[in-house]
C-alpha cells in the first residue's frame, strides 16, 4: 500500500524549519553574557583577530557537547563551527559547517547562516564555513596577529592536563603521531604567511574564566547541590552486599533527574582497601559489612560542574575505630577550611590552619598510634608545604584553568581535598568541598552534605532508592 502521508510529512517540516524563528540552541546564558565576554577578549587583543575551532560531531551515536573556550564565548553547540572575533571592528562573526538542514531532520532545531541566526545570538554575522578561508587569507595579507588556542580542546569528562597529556602522548606513539586539530590550523596558518605573528589565546581565556561571573556562580551553585543530593541518596542506599556501581547508579538517578548531561568525570566510589587509590574508578568491588566507603562523583550541568566526596559506613553505623580515626581527619580538615580568607596567599593560609591543627593533635585523646602517626603525619605535610595552593580549581572543568593572582580573590571557586591514610593498612579518608571566595570571605557550597558522624548515621537510617524502587513483591504485599 502506498504511503500518501510521507509527502505530506516531510512538506510540513520543510514549512516548519522556514517558518519557525531561528532558535538559540542554549538558554544556559542570555546573548548579552557571551557578549560580554567577546568584548574583554576584544580589549586583549587590540587590532588583532581571536579564532577559535569548535568542536567535531561525535563519531557514533553521542551527544554532541561543545569543547569549553568555545562554549564560554559563544554559546553555540553546532559541529565544525568557527569564531571569528575582530579586536579592530569589533565584530564577531560564526562560520557554521555544512549539513544543518540535515541534523535538524535528525536531531531538531539547529542553527543556519543568516541574520536571524546572529540576532539571536547577539553577534554581527552568521555564515557559511566555506567562507571562512577567503576572510582568513584577506587578515593574513593585511599583517593582522591572529589569536587561537595553542592546547588541545577539552570536552566533557575532562580537564586541560588530561587533554594535553593525551594529545602529547599520540603525537610522541611512534605507531601513530597524530598532532593535535590545533596544531594542525597552526600549520595551515603559517603556511598561507611564515610571517605571520600568531599568539596563544589560551593565557588570556583562563585568566577570565578564573573569575566566575554571577550567573556561573550560580550555574556551579546547582550542579554543587545535584552532586550533594547524588551523594546523600549513595549514603541512604548503601548496604553490605551491594557493589560500588550500584552506589554509582544512584547518584546518576538524581544528576540525570536534575537535568545533567552527563558526568564531571568518572564515579570514584572506594570501599575497604580501595579508598587508598586517589582516583580508584573501577566500582566493581562488593561493600563489605564493616567497611567504610569513599565517594566521589559529580555532574556535568551546563557546561559546569562541581566535586564533592565524603565518607560513610557500608552498613550505616562507624566502629569506634572508624570514629577516632575519621573525627580526628574531620577536625583537622574543618581547621583548613575555617581558615580560608580572601585577599590573602594559600600558603599564609595554610600556616594559619597548621596552628589550629597542633592544638587538635594535642587535645585529641588517641587510642591507636597508627591514627596518631597518620595525623601526625598529615599536620607536617602541611606544615613544610611549599605549595601557595589549598586543591584545584573548578568550574567549567573538574580540574579549572589556574588562579592568575597570588591571593585568593572574589569569584575563584576551588575545593579543598586533603587526604589522610594509613599506607600499611592499604587505608585512607578524603573529604572534599567547593568554596567559593566572596567579598568578606568564603562560601562553602558544600556545607548542606552531612559530614559529622551522627548526621551521616540519621541520613543512612533512612530507606534508599533500592528499598524504595526494588523490594520483593511478598514485600510491598505486606504493606
Amino acid at each position: 500500500m502506498r504511503n500518501y502521508f510521507l509527502p505530506v510529512a516531510l512538506m510540513l517540516l520543510a514549512l516548519c524549519s522556514t517558518a519557525q524563528a531561528q532558535p538559540v540552541f542554549t538558554d544556559i546564558f542570555p546573548p548579552e553574557e557571551f557578549a560580554a565576554r567577546r568584548a574583554r577578549v576584544m580589549e586583549k587583543i587590540g587590532d588583532g583577530v581571536a579564532v577559535l575551532l569548535g568542536t567535531t560531531e561525535r563519531p557514533g551515536e553521542q551527544p554532541l557537547r561543545q569543547n569549553n573556550h568555545f562554549f564560554y564565548l559563544s554559546g553555540v553547540i553546532e559541529p565544525r563551527a568557527i569564531l571569528l572575533i575582530d579586536g579592530k571592528t569589533k565584530r564577531t562573526t560564526l562560520y557554521l559547517a555544512a549539513g544543518g538542514e540535515r541534523r535538524e531532520r535528525m536531531f531538531g532545531s539547529s542553527l543556519f547562516p543568516g541574520e536571524a541566526a546572529a540576532k539571536a545570538l547577539g553577534l554581527e554575522a552568521v555564515r557559511a564555513r566555506d567562507e571562512f578561508a577567503r576572510t582568513i587569507e584577506a587578515l593574513v595579507r593585511e599583517g593582522r596577529t591572529i589569536h587561537t588556542p595553542f592546547r588541545p580542546e577539552v570536552l566533557g569528562n575532562a580537564s586541560v592536563s588530561d587533554a594535553v597529556g593525551h594529545a602529547r602522548a599520540t603525537k610522541e606513539d611512534p605507531w601513530d603521531g597524530r598532532p593535535s586539530r590545533e596544531e594542525v590550523f597552526l600549520q595551515k596558518i603559517k603556511a598561507l604567511a611564515p610571517s605571520v605573528n600568531v599568539q596563544n589565546l589560551d593565557p588570556l581565556l583562563d585568566a577570565m574564566r578564573a573569575f566566575k561571573s554571577p550567573r556561573e556562580i550560580a550555574i556551579v551553585r546547582e550542579a554543587t547541590r545535584i552532586t550533594g543530593l547524588g551523594i546523600m541518596e549513595a549514603m541512604r542506599d548503601a548496604k553490605p552486599g551491594m557493589f560500588e556501581y550500584e552506589l554509582q547508579a544512584d547518584a546518576e538517578f538524581v544528576f540525570k533527574k536534575h537535568g545533567s548531561q552527563g558526568a564531571a568525570y568518572f564515579a570514584l566510589i572506594a570501599t575497604g582497601q580501595n579508598t587508598l587509590y586517589s582516583h580508584y574508578h573501577k566500582n566493581t568491588a562488593q561493600l563489605q559489612d564493616g567497611d567504610l566507603i569513599q565517594f566521589d562523583y559529580a555532574p556535568d550541568y551546563k557546561y559546569y560542574v562541581s566535586d564533592v566526596t565524603r565518607i560513610f559506613p557500608a552498613n550505616g553505623k562507624f566502629t569506634a575505630w572508624q570514629r577516632e580515626y575519621y573525627t580526628v581527619y574531620l577536625r583537622l580538615y574543618q581547621a583548613l577550611l575555617t581558615s580560608i580568607k580572601v585577599h590573602v596567599a594559600p600558603r599564609d593560609i595554610i600556616q594559619q590552619a597548621v596552628v589550629k591543627m597542633d592544638a587538635i593533635l594535642a587535645s585529641y585523646k588517641f587510642t591507636d598510634p597508627k591514627i596518631k602517626e597518620s595525623a601526625t603525619r598529615f599536620v607536617e605535610r602541611y606544615r613544610n608545604s611549599k605549595s601557595n595552593s589549598l586543591g584545584h580549581t573548578v568550574g567549567m572543568e573538574v580540574h579549572d584553568v589556574r588562579l592568575p593572582t597570588e591571593t585568593l580573590e572574589p569569584g575563584q571557586m576551588f575545593t579543598i581535598e586533603p587526604a589522610m591514610t594509613i599506607p600499611e593498612l592499604h587505608f585512607g579518608l578524603r573529604l572534599e568541598d567547593v568554596i567559593l571566595i566572596t567579598e568578606t570571605g568564603y562560601e562553602n557550597l558544600s556545607a548542606f552534605v552531612p559530614v559529622e558522624i551522627a548526621e551521616i548515621e540519621k541520613l543512612m537510617a533512612e530507606p534508599g532508592l533500592s528499598e524504595k524502587q526494588f523490594k520483593p513483591a511478598a514485600a510491598k504485599r505486606q504493606r
